[in-house]
């Protein structure tokens, strides 16, 4: 190997990396999309269509977004993993599309949920919120787990679909304190919601962002708990599911933007800035937590180890819960 070789491939390199800066500093030069794998109307969507509207104004081009349900998420998820790797594919990624469903189907996606991305943005975290109709007996949490102990098999409680963080919450619940509560999947968050609020089922569980939020405020649904540690910031007055009865209990939703892995890093890193930059910001700030979402933003490789970590502990709540792989 020559000096005049390795001066002529470090030449090529420098020039090569100066050139993905330039692209960079150019991105977005037309619209972006931003995939959704839920319906309209639950958190996901909704912290999707709050970071289109900043991205847009920001960049001065057009974010959109896109729903693409079903299978748990995996269609938007698959879509994102196989589009070009130019960054104008992005997905709204969240604890169900590349924790859960990972864990439940690994031997049956078409991709890797972490080598077959990147993860430019980490824009929080989020509660789920264990709702009641109004007319149930049962006041607070521990009350409820008392009424379903005396009531086996007869009580019903709604979520978003079989699998998805919502609906894992309450499997790990009743895990955790013995209760016999039936599971009625809906095709969606806000279906879900409206289900417990018209009296159809007894119980519901979702995302705090989003729906829930305004109907416990509105006092259309009774607010039992929610998952994380602390209380919620949106909910004070509700308390967490260690302090009703069932200590050590923790569930954390979280919602990101991740990419095709194959993006140019100085892509990646323009994305991370310019939405770390929206979301450190007093407006945007304001618009995700007035959602129940407390912001957390980071780096990409700080985002994916997260990822992974969360991938691990949900691999094992779906083995002891038992659900199927199909």
């Amino acid at each position: 190997m020559t000096l005049r070789w390795i001066f002529s491939a470090g030449l090529a390199a420098a020039l090569g990396l100066g050139a993905g800066g330039a692209v960079a500093q150019q991105y977005p030069v037309k619209p972006v999309r931003i995939l959704v794998g839920y319906v309209p109307g639950g958190g996901v969507d909704t912290t999707a269509r709050i970071m289109a509207a900043a991205l847009t104004e920001l960049w001065g081009t057009q974010v959109i977004v896109e729903n693409r349900p079903g299978a748990a998420g995996n269609i938007a998820t698959e879509l994102t993993a196989k589009a070009a790797p130019d960054g104008y594919t992005l997905v709204l990624c969240n604890i169900g599309s590349h924790s859960i469903t990972p864990a439940r189907f690994k031997d049956r996606l078409t991709y890797d949920h972490i080598r077959d991305f990147a993860f430019p943005v980490m824009i929080g975290s989020v509660p789920n919120v264990f709702m009641v109709h109004p007319s149930m007996p049962a006041k607070t949490l521990r009350e409820f787990i008392a009424y379903a102990k005396a009531r086996p098999g007869t009580i019903n409680f709604g979520s978003s679909g079989v699998g998805a963080s919502p609906h894992l919450s309450i499997e790990l619940l009743k895990s955790m304190t013995g209760i016999n509560i039936v599971h009625v999947p809906y095709k969606g968050a806000a279906e879900a919601l409206a289900g417990v609020m018209s009296g159809q089922i007894e119980s519901s569980v979702g995302n705090l962002a989003g729906g829930p939020l305004a109907a416990v405020k509105a006092k259309r649904v009774r607010a039992l708990g929610v998952t994380t540690p602390q209380r919620s910031a949106q909910l004070p007055e509700v308390p967490t599911f260690a302090e009703g009865g069932v200590p050590g209990f923790e569930v954390s939703g979280w919602y990101g933007l991740c990419t095709q892995s194959r993006v140019p890093p100085a892509i990646v890193a323009k994305i991370n800035a310019d939405a770390n930059k929206l979301i450190a910001g007093a407006v945007l700030k304001k618009r995700l937590e007035d959602q129940g979402i407390t912001v957390t933003p980071t780096t990409p490789e700080a985002f994916m180890a997260y990822v992974s970590g969360e991938t691990d502990k949900w691999t094992r709540v779906v083995k002891e819960a038992g659900l199927p792989n199909e």
